[in-house]
């Protein structure tokens, strides 16, 4: 692949790669009853969002995971070569290729039910060390920490990362799974990596710190990721970004609610791509507010791009 015409893509995301059945209704569900909807097959897996919305903002981006030896396999790599993702796919026979149940409600809120596949089974020994060591910044997302494996494989990612001089970034959702976990389990596994960047939502950031107020998680959020950047996803109410000293509040760009699903994934790729070209995370913050406002008021992770989007896209940095 061109990797975007540069030979070391700047970014490296490491996860999960699933199979979104999406299955959306215009009406409350009745338990037992039968309703007419939506069924859709579209790609997902949080990390393999996050790589996607970089590519299309147009950061050259690698991701590494791992994918069953079956047809959802092979469409996975098509799927990320369609989207100019430079793929490092583990594949295997001994697990299927993941797969996720996404629920939408009439009301545009989404409910998820995970399986166990194959990006679940990432072995550190697995890892393309040289794709992880030349990139400029790595991105693990939390689903490659709730169990192990892949958490062993995610931290020597991020150990790799680091001592080649790389800056690291974690999105710690979900909030239920952190819960299921336990907080002091979860921040066990991740908090001593020294993350550069932390973007979590407020659930996650609520569970986390035990704080209700934005400013509040964010102060609590410092102390347990010292040093670290954090953006918090506020969903309607926009973002806020804390550098340590001070926040910016970065104010909504719709309140037009169809789908939620992945707009915290497509915030951290459009967020990632801006700020690893600007330096500039108040201005990546407001470009990232203005994607995930888009995915949102259309159906699934990533529809596909219109004219209003590509603008957006194509906006100067």
């Amino acid at each position: 692949m061109s990797d975007h015409g540069v030979t070391t893509p700047p970014l490296c995301v490491l996860g999960d790669f699933a199979w979104d059945v999406l299955i959306r209704t215009n009406s409350e569900l009745l338990s037992g009853g039968d309703t007419f909807g939506e069924v859709m097959l579209t790609p997902g897996g949080s990390a393999a969002n996050v790589a996607v919305w970089a590519s299309r903002c147009g950061t050259p981006t690698r991701f590494v995971g791992k994918i069953g030896r079956d047809r959802f396999g092979q469409l996975a790599q098509e799927d990320l070569e369609r989207e100019q993702v430079v793929a490092h796919l583990v594949e295997t026979e001994a697990h299927s290729t993941g797969s996720v149940a996404v629920f939408v409600d009439h009301t545009g809120q989404r409910s998820m039910v995970s399986g166990h596949g194959a990006d679940f089974y990432l072995m550190p020994s697995e890892l393309p060390v040289d794709a992880i060591s030349s990139a400029r910044h790595l991105h693990l997302t939390a689903w490659s920490f709730f169990t192990d494996p892949p958490r062993s494989a995610a931290r020597a990612a991020a150990r790799t990362a680091r001592a080649n001089g790389a800056t690291v970034s974690f999105d710690p959702g979900s909030f239920q799974m952190i819960m299921e976990m336990g907080v002091s389990a979860f921040l066990s596994a991740c908090a001593d990596l020294e993350f550069d960047i932390v973007l979590p939502n407020k659930e996650e950031g609520q569970v986390l710190t035990g704080e209700t107020s934005a400013d509040a998680i964010v102060d609590g959020l410092t102390k347990i990721f010292p040093g670290a950047l954090i953006v918090l996803k506020l969903d309607a109410d926009g973002a806020l970004v804390h550098d340590g000293r001070s926040s910016t509040h970065i104010p909504p760009a719709t309140n037009n609610l169809v789908d939620a699903t992945g707009a915290g994934d497509s915030f951290a790729g459009a967020f990632l791509s801006h700020h690893l070209a600007s330096n500039s995370p108040i201005d990546a913050a407001r470009f990232a507010t203005g994607v995930s406002a888009w995915v949102i008021e259309h159906v699934g992770a990533r529809p596909s791009p219109d004219g209003r989007l590509r603008a957006l896209l194509s906006s100067p940095r």
